[in-house]
């Protein structure tokens, strides 16, 4: 088959993979129609995730044709078109039994790997280095879907793929960072980074019942979708100072509720934190670049709540903690427990709450995709979400 693979920082390829088979009787085999890039997937390319080996198979948004099956799987059948979570759960362990999907016990087969660096694995994840599992990714033709009764949810007819392929990652994401805000109804939020999680996050927010909701970004055209669509508030942070803004907006009190979708690789222009990061980072002297949390923790009102959907990798330099604790924050994280949203978010799709297909900007095929990586990457020609069709 064709996919994209992983070849070192800055270099992913279109080129032949090794075709997936039946490895385990709770398997399926799905063809895949609809792939995305992910924000997440360029701390692949920019080489922050480590444990990632050449050739490996990148890609975890895709959805697809179901073409084959294993003996044990019983709630699939070929030709059923179903979207996959990114993360993979068995569904019988303790964490899923409470339905934290993303924290599942049996699912990474390199579990140990992710306890040396983390205390305790979480689950598998499609396309996303060996520490979490070595399963090959869905940019590509076709992929293997382990505990295939568990994850895939069956697209019943009358929606386009474009319509749901976001529920495979980015729409459960910004939602449960919406959710973990524990938010009261008439809270203003704000939200670093407008890009697609970012998005549905500002989106969720009104959902929850959000009074006010302001976008933090500098791209012009996440800021104008975050305006136009999420009927956000918006703050340019290369014209405006963020603190001293959102304290003149919120009457000096400061935002109930902060999310940060921004994560491990913050941009932070001008600020000294984020050029000590970079310069370290660019040395092998730090994992991440944590400005966007450093600044959501500064700027959330005492007694709030700091909402992480943004991916971090390793060690933190520099938290404020001293402002965390004495201010009384709450802090909720996490890989989504994609599996628990599905269902709900697929019919808020149906009765029209939202259309996710509003976020894609540009649509190509999966040969596309090493070209689509960097433009996405340096948001370019107004790129704010790929969709690709193999």
């Amino acid at each position: 088959m064709k996919a994209i693979c992983w070849h070192g920082h800055g270099d992913v390829r279109y080129e032949s993979a090794p075709d997936p088979k039946i490895e385990d009787p709770r398997d399926a085999i799905i063809r895949v129609t609809r792939t995305a890039i992910c924000g997440s997937d360029l701390h692949l390319l920019d080489g922050y995730m480590p444990t990632m080996k050449s050739g490996d198979v990148l890609g975890h948004e895709f959805m697809g044709e179901v073409m084959e099956t294993g003996s044990g799987v019983t709630k699939l059948k070929k030709g059923d078109r179903v979207i996959v979570p990114f993360n993979i759960a068995c569904g019988e362990c303790f964490f899923c039994q409470k339905t934290l999907f993303s924290l599942c016990d049996r699912s990474n087969r390199n579990a140990e790997a992710a306890a040396k660096m983390m205390g305790y694995s979480p689950s598998g994840l499609f396309g996303y280095s060996h520490m979490l599992g070595g399963f090959s990714g869905g940019q590509a033709e076709y992929v293997r879907v382990p505990y295939a009764d568990v994850g895939p949810l069956k697209i019943p007819e009358g929606l386009t793929e474009d319509q749901v392929l976001f529920l495979t990652d980015i729409f459960p994401t910004g939602y449960m960072a919406a959710e973990n805000c524990q938010m009261e109804k008439g809270d203003t939020v704000a939200v670093w980074g407008c890009g697609p999680v970012g998005q549905f996050a500002i989106q969720s927010a009104w959902m929850f019942g959000a009074g006010r909701v302001i976008a933090i970004d500098h791209v012009p055209e996440r800021l104008a979708l975050a305006k136009s669509w999420g009927k956000a508030e918006t703050i340019d942070f290369t014209k405006q100072d963020v603190y001293e803004t959102l304290k003149e907006m919120t009457q000096g009190r400061g935002p109930d509720r902060c999310i940060d979708s921004v994560g491990a690789e913050a941009h932070g222009t001008g600020s000294l934190d984020a050029v000590i990061d970079k310069a370290k980072a660019a040395v092998k002297l730090a994992t991440d670049r944590p400005h966007a949390l450093r600044q959501a923790i500064y700027c959330c009102r005492k007694g709030g709540t700091v909402s992480v959907p943004g991916v971090y990798i390793g060690f933190l330099d520099k938290l404020p903690m001293g402002a965390f604790v004495n201010k009384g924050l709450t802090m909720k994280t996490g890989q989504t427990h994609t599996h628990r949203y599905t269902r709900p978010l697929l019919e808020k799709i149906q009765a029209g709450a939202i259309d996710p297909t509003r976020l894609i900007t540009h649509r190509a095929r999966l040969a596309d995709a090493p070209a689509l990586y960097k433009k996405f990457r340096d948001k370019e020609d107004g790129c704010i979400k790929v969709v690709m069709t193999p």
